[in-house]
């Protein structure tokens, strides 16, 4: 492997050498400064990009990174920094991709040209072309083409080609310079072989019964039923790019992807007083009781005020119990059940049984 080079912020270097003592000192010192946390997370996001989770090829750290920045506004402003140097750690201690030699070219290209480089294994080549193809196609053409490639693949990979990409995609379009998430995602599409767009179904959004499926997707605990509803949350994501045929296809292939899966409803047997600080939240959650940290819990769906608490509550039980090595779903698969329950909080079969869902895989984990 080639010497990485170092950079001018000392934090990043400590983050790329893995040297996780030095850039959780470096981050706390940042932090009696007075720095802004937020500042200093935004600035992560070019050695982020290159935090591998081994074995498995999938980008879960730059897609954990991305759900970060949709669980800080549930937090005070004195609580951000707790996940900010939750997520320092956890980039720090993994190891890291080689940095990608950087493409100057931006020639037209076909996305064709992109399937064959996929094919190839070339992965200096596939960076170069997704540079080219962000240039002359636009960014959200190239990151529609992008879903809609990885779309093919969500049994074959968990649901990451999606789930990752979108959340990379989402990075990649609010950064001024997206070379960094490019050659990420060409590593990632190289690894994974995904270099078919398959052709759209015809399949209409009633005759899916999505409602239906989702109630089965939220059943049970494991990394697998897991994945069912973080995949579902990464395309709700990106719906804004698709147009609604391709958003038809895209929930048919998820709905493809949950299966034939048994349905296992949560049901709430006890009632709990709505915990009105965090320190009654803790009492319940530490004690690492799914079912009746469900029920805790249960009390705050009914307002938007209630809902935000609910997330603060989990976010910072979550960096209180931090042992210092987290798996990434403990962020991501939160990520998903929050939108779960914002959007179907009125469904308390479908919000409850995704919170037992996620609780229960942390519980178990941890």
């Amino acid at each position: 492997m080639k010497k990485q080079t170092r950079s001018s912020d000392d934090l990043l270097d400590a983050i790329n050498f893995s040297d996780v003592k030095q850039a959780s000192s470096l981050f706390l010192d940042k932090m009696s400064k007075k720095e802004n946390a937020l500042k200093i997370h935004n600035s992560l996001f070019p050695i982020v990009q290159r935090v591998l989770n081994p074995p498995f090829i999938a980008p879960h750290l730059p897609k954990m990174y991305s759900i970060c920045r949709q669980l800080f506004p549930y937090l005070e402003q004195d609580e951000i920094p707790s996940l900010v140097r939750l997520e320092i750690e956890e980039y720090a201690r993994r190891e890291k991709l080689e940095s990608l030699p950087r493409s100057g070219t931006t020639i037209p290209v076909e996305f064709s040209e992109i399937k064959t480089a996929i094919k190839s294994q070339d992965v200096n080549h596939t960076a170069e072309l997704f540079t080219s193809a962000y240039v002359s196609l636009g960014k959200t053409e190239f990151a529609k083409q992008l879903l809609l490639l990885g779309s093919g693949y969500l049994s074959n990979s968990l649901g990451h080609s999606i789930s990752c990409t979108a959340f990379i995609l989402k990075e990649m379009m609010d950064r001024s310079d997206p070379w960094p998430a490019l050659s990420a995602l060409a590593d990632y599409f190289c690894k994974g072989r995904f270099s078919e767009t398959p052709d759209l179904r015809l399949e209409k959004l009633s005759s899916l019964k999505v409602e239906e499926v989702l109630l089965c997707a939220v059943s049970g605990s494991s990394i697998v039923d897991l994945h069912h509803t973080i995949t579902l949350y990464a395309i709700e994501q990106v719906l804004h790019l698709l147009t609604p045929r391709e958003y038809e296809y895209m929930l048919a292939s998820w709905v493809e992807f949950v299966g034939d899966k048994r349905l296992e409803l949560f049901s709430t047997d006890r009632k709990f007083d709505a915990p009105e600080s965090y320190s009654q939240f803790d009492r319940v959650f530490s004690g690492f009781d799914a079912i009746e940290t469900v029920n805790c819990l249960a009390a705050l769906l009914s307002s938007d005020l209630k809902r935000h608490r609910m997330g603060r509550f989990i976010i910072k039980g979550l960096c209180e119990h931090y042992t210092g090595e987290y798996n990434p779903h403990f962020i991501t698969g939160l990520g998903a059940v929050l939108w779960l329950i914002e959007r179907y909080w009125d469904q308390p079969n479908v919000a409850l049984t995704g919170l037992y869902q996620y609780i229960d895989f942390f519980y178990n984990n941890s």
